[in-house]
């Protein structure tokens, strides 16, 4: 397992660094990021004066590896010091990113992961439901909305929830409250965003969770269960049950990317101030310094997620060996 885990942290690295110096140098590509920074009615002086605080005049190299140094040393800046993890300021508010980042972090996260509960709990019981019902007209519901589910986009059922349940005065906008304050405000708050979130997640776990289950069945040691006369309900979620999550942790796994992007979306559609919005603005405004310490903070949850996600396997599944 040691083995294994290093192996991907590594490879983790690599890619992260990859990913930052190719960003790094297509920013360059794209235009002047002292330009970016100075603004509108921008003279001569202030570029060059930019260049100079921003460490501009030096070689591309020699910027770049003062941006990777600079986040595990930190790094000064005229603007003052840079604390390690320093990922430099914005050039849009001057203000730290990794401050701004940790700043938006709990909205997202309450995001992330309360819209996995939702579609991983409705989609995985749905298709248990209509693995369990298979052939009646329980499972020909499920599978029939489950793919009409699917094809809806969150940019379209967004404002469509939004015009049922908030503009007509149900229920309250949705924000963010930290939870540790108003776990009640915390929920009620983020209810609609996580279902708008997790529909089309909901659906293809619906109808992965039920074809799974439906070969799960047909195993040798589910048959074997059977016969020995165990009852229909143990096997079925004792034996079957276990077997079918090794597709649906991998399909997890592969989401994670996915599930960011549908929090973009999803915060841009219900104006909560999270990483993706962030993100989705500092593009917009070519906030080079955020745009990479979004990417490259995002690229980090998800690949440790999906290292957790390997590892897992073999605590699922004993069949599983890591080599």
């Amino acid at each position: 397992m040691l083995p294994f885990l290093f192996r991907r942290t590594f490879g983790a690295i690599v890619t992260l660094i990859l990913l930052s110096a190719v960003t790094f140098f297509v920013f360059f590509a794209v235009g002047d990021p002292a330009l970016m920074s100075c603004g509108k009615n921008c003279t001569a002086d202030n570029i060059a004066l930019i260049h100079q605080n921003l460490g501009l005049d030096k070689p591309l190299p020699t910027q770049y590896w003062d941006f990777l140094s600079g986040i595990f040393v930190g790094r000064d800046y005229s603007l003052g010091h840079c604390s390690a993890p320093c990922f430099g300021y914005s050039f849009a508010t001057k203000q730290d990113v990794w401050a701004t980042m940790v700043d938006r972090l709990p909205t997202t996260a309450s995001l992330a992961f309360g819209g996995a509960v939702a579609f991983l709990v409705i989609g995985i019981g749905a298709g248990l439901l209509a693995a369990w019902k298979r052939g009646t007209f329980l499972d020909k519901a499920v599978t029939s909305v489950s793919m009409i589910l699917s094809s809806v986009q969150i940019y379209i059922l967004g404002p469509i929830v939004l015009g049922i349940f908030v503009y007509s005065g149900v229920m309250d906008s949705p924000k963010y409250v930290d939870l540790t304050s108003n776990p009640a405000g915390w929920f009620m708050g983020l209810l609609l965003p996580w279902l708008v979130m997790s529909t089309i997640f909901t659906a293809q776990y619906t109808r992965m969770s039920r074809s799974t289950m439906i070969e799960q069945l047909q195993e040798e040691h589910v048959r074997t269960a059977k016969a020995k006369g165990m009852p229909a309900r143990y096997v079925f979620l004792r034996y079957a049950w276990r077997g079918s999550l090794i597709p649906i942790v991998t399909i997890l796994g592969m989401d994670l990317s996915s599930l960011f992007g549908g929090a973009m979306i999803t915060e841009f559609t219900f104006s909560l101030a999270g990483i993706g919005r962030l993100a989705i603005d500092s593009v917009i405004t070519l906030d080079l310094p955020m745009v990479l310490g979004v990417m490259l903070f995002s690229a980090a949850l998800i690949l440790m997620f999906n290292i957790i996600v390997d590892a897992a396997y073999a605590f699922i599944d004993p069949r599983v060996r890591l080599s």
